[in-house]
């Protein structure tokens, strides 16, 4: 059988050398074309030369309708507004869209939504690792066993000093699973700032604190604090590589699917 071919946007960020390295080790899919914003120095360079990766012969460009013509996939750590317009273009062409990019807004989300309806097959995360997928599950069964009237919630992230989004996509989609356990709107639950006179800590709450500096990758734990005990759910990421790897697991999955909106869990086979 033939390899996926896979379009990566970004191609020259972190991120986006990450994905063309893991690409080339692994099996089954292949870099079909590169990436970059109009203006990037990175235009016109080899993708894995960029990456690391040895010569690709994929030259990073700046045509996006081209780079998806023939495509099979498309791999998007990027922008919100942008991953917006990307996954149109998917729908149109009936291509999977695996989705990092994070700090998506309810208009984004429907958006994305609706080109799943549309002939996409999306998959979305707010973050791609396969440990920190499952963390969410452990954390909406603990939720859900431990409930408000015994333990309070609590989630801590930290990243690098260049990320621009607070929560972070994880500490949401985290955030997300203790409130679907809880049985409760993370919206409405949520506490995201605390400062000055505050008062006694609200019952029932799921409260985010973040912290950003250095070169963290990422960094995230759940606190359920009981009366005389507590429990801490952590995941530590150390190599960037491992939502690369999980975004190829994603894309490989996806390309088997009907159109639609999937998640890591659906991948992992751990969907409610």
């Amino acid at each position: 059988m033939d390899a996926m071919k896979l379009v990566i946007v970004g191609a020259a960020g972190r991120m986006g050398r990450t994905l063309v390295r893991v690409v080339a080790e692994t099996p089954g899919v292949r870099v079909s074309a590169a990436v970059e914003r109009t203006g990037s120095i990175a235009l016109g360079s080899d993708c894995g030369e960029l990456a690391g990766a040895g010569h690709a012969g994929i030259t990073i460009t700046e045509d996006l309708d081209a780079a998806l013509a023939g495509a099979d996939g498309v791999i998007d750590f990027t922008a919100p507004a942008f991953s917006v317009a990307l996954a149109a273009l998917a729908a149109r062409r009936g291509l999977v869209h695996v989705i990092g990019t994070t700090g998506l807004g309810p208009a984004n989300e429907a958006a994305i939504g609706e080109a799943a309806r549309g002939g996409a097959r999306v998959v979305k995360s707010g973050n791609m690792s396969l440990g920190v997928n499952l963390l969410a599950v452990l954390v909406e069964q603990a939720a859900r066993a431990l409930g408000p009237d015994l333990f309070d919630i609590e989630i801590l992230e930290m990243h690098h000093r260049h990320k621009v989004d607070a929560p972070s996509g994880t500490a949401l989609l985290l955030g997300e699973a203790a409130a679907t356990g809880r049985g409760v709107d993370l919206s409405e639950a949520s506490v995201r700032v605390r400062d000055g006179h505050t008062g006694a800590r609200e019952a029932g709450t799921i409260g985010f604190a973040t912290l950003r500096g250095g070169s963290v990758i990422g960094e995230h734990s759940v606190v359920l604090a009981g009366e005389g005990e507590r429990i801490e759910l952590v995941h530590r990421a150390e190599d960037r590589a491992i939502f690369a790897r999980g975004a190829v697991r994603a894309a490989l999955w996806a390309n088997a699917q009907a159109p639609g909106l999937y998640s890591m869990r659906d991948v992992l086979g751990l969907a409610r």
